[in-house]
């Protein structure tokens, strides 16, 4: 009876956990929207310029950034587009005339399946490297593979996408330096195209997670209910498998969260390297333009996944810790 009655207990505190989480969020969107609205109007340039061209008269300067808004002054403008994308409207892209919702929609999947990838990249080299130097702390494999995650840490993705298209696409030529093709397409030229890149993009986070996991698990096969565990007679494997992991789990749900907002951010750069047809190069292409829809829209999105990445972590906390109610 008794944890039939605590489990509705732990349902609302979940839901109101939740809750909570959602309320911060919305003020959170609202700003980091104000901020970048704020520092796109700090770009030089004039996007009425930018689409009538250079020789446009001053009379059809005024006439277009009065149809599109640009005349109005600049808290009219945001509280314009955030009553709009309150309702799902993101406006029309300034230099095609096309909905940003669908602009975005026809990008994401590929920044999706990139994200995937190069976290797939992060966690699979990471974890392992990082299990391993914990369990040879001191020893030349310990040094050897925290010298190379440090190492990791400090070479850009590009330089690492520049050296894999040097030796990979332009002198193997194993794989394609540039493109992309939908898993809805082809799913075996989706990896030959995504591999590249993902491991340009994850070899960073990998890095970090193989560092982070490495310092948890040391602290962890050191605490005294590891010791009990030894003393029972478990064996290694299942004692770092799934006693010594399982108590790591909390700094390394963290890292994957952290590393999804980084994967993102750094998506512009790789995607551009590459030519890959996602978010990132629709915001090169926008910043190029003076498109601030667009741009205002990708903004949006993106604080909208890092959000719910952060709410994923947190629920992902309570399932690997059951005493945290927070």
């Amino acid at each position: 009876m008794t944890a039939l009655a605590s489990r509705p207990g732990r349902d609302t505190a979940l839901l109101r956990m939740i809750g909570r989480r959602v309320l911060v969020a919305v003020p959170t969107l609202v700003l980091a929207t104000f901020v970048v609205f704020g520092l796109l109007h700090l770009i030089p340039g004039d996007p009425a310029q930018a689409i009538a061209g250079e020789h446009a008269t001053p009379e059809r300067l005024a006439e277009i950034r009065a149809q599109l808004g640009l005349d109005q002054p600049f808290a009219v403008q945001y509280l314009d587009w955030l009553r709009h994308a309150i309702t799902g409207d993101l406006g029309a892209s300034l230099s095609t005339g096309e909905s940003v919702g669908s602009l975005i929609w026809q990008r994401l999947p590929t920044t999706l399946t990139l994200g995937a990838a190069a976290l797939l990249v992060a966690v699979g080299l990471g974890v392992p490297l990082g299990v391993a130097a914990a369990l040879r702390q001191g020893r030349p494999a310990d040094t050897a593979i925290t010298g190379a995650a440090t190492l990791g840490i400090a070479v850009p993705n590009f330089w690492i996408g520049m050296v894999l298209v040097l030796v990979f696409a332009v002198q193997l030529q194993w794989l394609p330096a540039t493109g992309f093709v939908g898993l809805t397409e082809n799913p075996l030229q989706t990896v030959q195209y995504v591999v590249l890149p993902a491991i340009a993009l994850g070899m960073v986070g990998a890095a970090e997670v193989c560092r982070q996991l490495r310092s948890a698990l040391i602290e962890v096969l050191r605490s005294d209910f590891m010791r009990t565990h030894r003393a029972k007679g478990l064996s290694h494997r299942t004692m770092v498998w799934r006693h010594a992991l399982k108590n790591a789990g909390l700094p390394l749900a963290t890292i994957i969260g952290l590393l999804v907002s980084r994967v993102l951010g750094a998506s512009v750069v790789v995607e551009t390297l590459f030519a890959i047809p996602g978010l990132g190069t629709l915001v090169v292409e926008a910043t190029t333009q003076r498109d601030y829809p667009v741009i205002q829209g990708v903004v949006l999105i993106t604080a909208l996944l890092v959000l719910l990445t952060n709410l994923v972590v947190d629920l992902a906390y309570r399932f690997i810790d059951p005493r945290i109610s927070e």
